[in-house]
C-alpha cells in the first residue's frame, strides 16, 4: 500500500510533467499529426510499456546504479543516440528514394502498430534521463514506515497509467489538428522526411544534454 495523502500531490505533480515538452511529446505529436491518431496512441503505449520496465528498475535498484556509476549511463545514452540517428537517416533514405523514384504524390507506407510501439518504447528507454527521472522522483512520495519497493512499483504503475491517457490525449488533439494541416498542404510522401529529421534532432539532443 502507498500512503493515499500524496496521492493529490503526486497526481498534480505527473500532470504537469506529462505536459512539459521534452522527446515523448515531441514524438507523439510528430506521428499523430502525419500518421494519425493510432500511430500517435501506439507511440504512447510504447512509452506506457517503458514507464513500467523503469518502474521495476528503479524498485530494485538500477537507477541507484546509473547515478553510481556514471559512465553507464553515458553508454546507455550513446547507444540511444544511434538508435535514433539510425532510425532518422532510414527513413530520410526512404523519402530520398520515393522522391527520385516518383514524381507524383504518393502515400508512404505506414508502419505497423507494433513497430510503432517499439519505437515509443527504445526512444524512452534509451534515454537514460528518463530512468533517472524515476530514480529520483518515485521515491519523493514513499514512506519509510511501508515497504519501499512496493510503494515505487504502485506509484510507477499510477505514473505511467496517468501519462498513457493524457499522451492518448494528446494523439487525440494532434491528430485532428494534423489532418487540418495536411488537407492543406498535402505532405503525402513528404511525410518519411519529416519523421526523419525528427529522429536525427532526438538523436542530437539526447547525444548533447549533460
Amino acid at each position: 500500500m502507498i500512503d493515499l495523502n500524496i496521492l493529490p500531490l503526486f497526481f498534480v505533480s505527473i500532470f504537469f510533467l506529462v505536459l512539459s515538452p521534452g522527446p515523448d511529446l515531441l514524438l507523439i505529436s510528430t506521428y499523430s499529426s502525419v500518421r494519425g491518431f493510432k500511430s500517435g496512441a501506439s507511440i504512447a503505449f510504447g512509452i506506457f510499456i517503458a514507464g513500467l520496465v523503469q518502474t521495476f528498475l528503479v524498485a530494485f535498484g538500477l537507477g541507484q546504479l546509473l547515478q553510481a556509476v556514471p559512465t553507464l549511463a553515458l553508454g546507455v545514452k550513446i547507444v540511444g543516440a544511434l538508435y535514433l540517428a539510425w532510425l532518422g537517416l532510414k527513413m530520410l533514405k526512404s523519402w530520398l528514394g520515393d522522391d527520385f523514384a516518383e514524381k507524383n504524390d504518393t502515400k508512404t507506407k505506414s508502419l505497423t502498430m507494433t513497430q510503432l510501439i517499439y519505437q515509443g518504447l527504445f526512444n524512452n528507454l534509451m534515454n537514460p534521463k528518463a530512468l533517472l527521472f524515476f530514480s529520483m522522483f518515485l521515491p519523493q512520495f514513499t514512506s519509510s514506515q511501508i515497504d519501499v519497493t512496493s510503494q515505487i512499483l504502485i506509484l510507477g504503475l499510477l505514473l505511467s497509467t496517468t501519462a498513457l491517457i493524457i499522451n492518448i490525449l494528446f494523439s487525440l488533439v494532434f491528430s485532428k489538428l494534423g489532418s487540418f494541416i495536411n488537407g492543406k498542404l498535402s505532405l503525402g510522401r513528404h511525410i518519411d522526411g519529416i519523421l526523419g529529421l525528427v529522429f536525427l534532432g532526438l538523436a542530437t539532443r539526447l547525444a548533447t544534454s549533460k
